[in-house]
């Protein structure tokens, strides 16, 4: 179903169906990203939880592209239940670690994951930014051709199509996008900081 762009929008629906995937590139490294809610009740945020993996075709950040293998975000669920969901996405794609915002729920969201899997490896992630300061910079992968995704992403998709310069343009919060951004901020966006950062070498 095509979709109507929002003026302003950060990603385009046709943008997006052309970078439809139908097979699974060789994987360097996956990541499960989760936007945790800060209640569990039926009028919650969804929990943003996105599965992406990196395609690095060579040595430099510069040259990797990724690729978004799966929305395993639940609404309305408790915080026990959304910790369990993201280790089962991990788990169904061999992902190497958990990153989760934890803005709102502070050392619980480690806390929670560990109850479940206490072998987890896990990074908390902090937001200093706002949500369209953070989104930027991954929109900007996507018009580069360097993010692409599999079937079967359509909520995340429609989310992605409302956020706008502006901010987003729809109800409630852009949850499935703030677990996305995280994923690709990891898989290459970090990566590229740091290689871009001087070294010292020392005489």
């Amino acid at each position: 179903v095509m979709l109507d762009d929002i003026d302003g929008a950060l990603w385009r629906h046709e943008a997006l169906e052309a970078a439809r995937l139908h097979e699974v590139p060789e994987l360097a490294r996956v990541v499960v990203a989760v936007d945790p809610p800060v209640t569990g009740h039926k009028g919650s945020d969804a929990c943003g939880i996105v599965v992406a993996g990196l395609e690095a075709s060579g040595e430099e950040p510069k040259d990797w592209c990724a690729v978004v293998l799966e929305d395993a975000s639940i609404e309305a669920a408790s915080p026990l239940d959304w910790a369990r969901a993201a280790l089962a996405a991990a788990e169904r794609h061999g992902a190497d670690r958990i990153v989760a915002e934890v803005n709102q729920g502070g050392d619980l969201v480690e806390t929670l994951l560990r109850q479940v899997d206490p072998t987890v490896s896990f990074r908390a992630v902090r937001a200093s930014r706002g949500k369209v300061a953070r989104a930027e910079p991954v929109a900007a992968l996507y018009e580069q051709g360097r993010v692409r995704h599999l079937a079967g992403l359509g909520a995340l998709e429609d989310e992605m199509g409302r956020m706008t310069a502006q901010g987003y343009q729809g109800s409630g919060s852009p949850d499935r996008v703030d677990a996305l951004v995280w994923a690709l901020t990891e898989l290459i966006l970090e990566p590229a900081a740091k290689w871009r950062r001087p070294k010292l070498r020392s005489l």
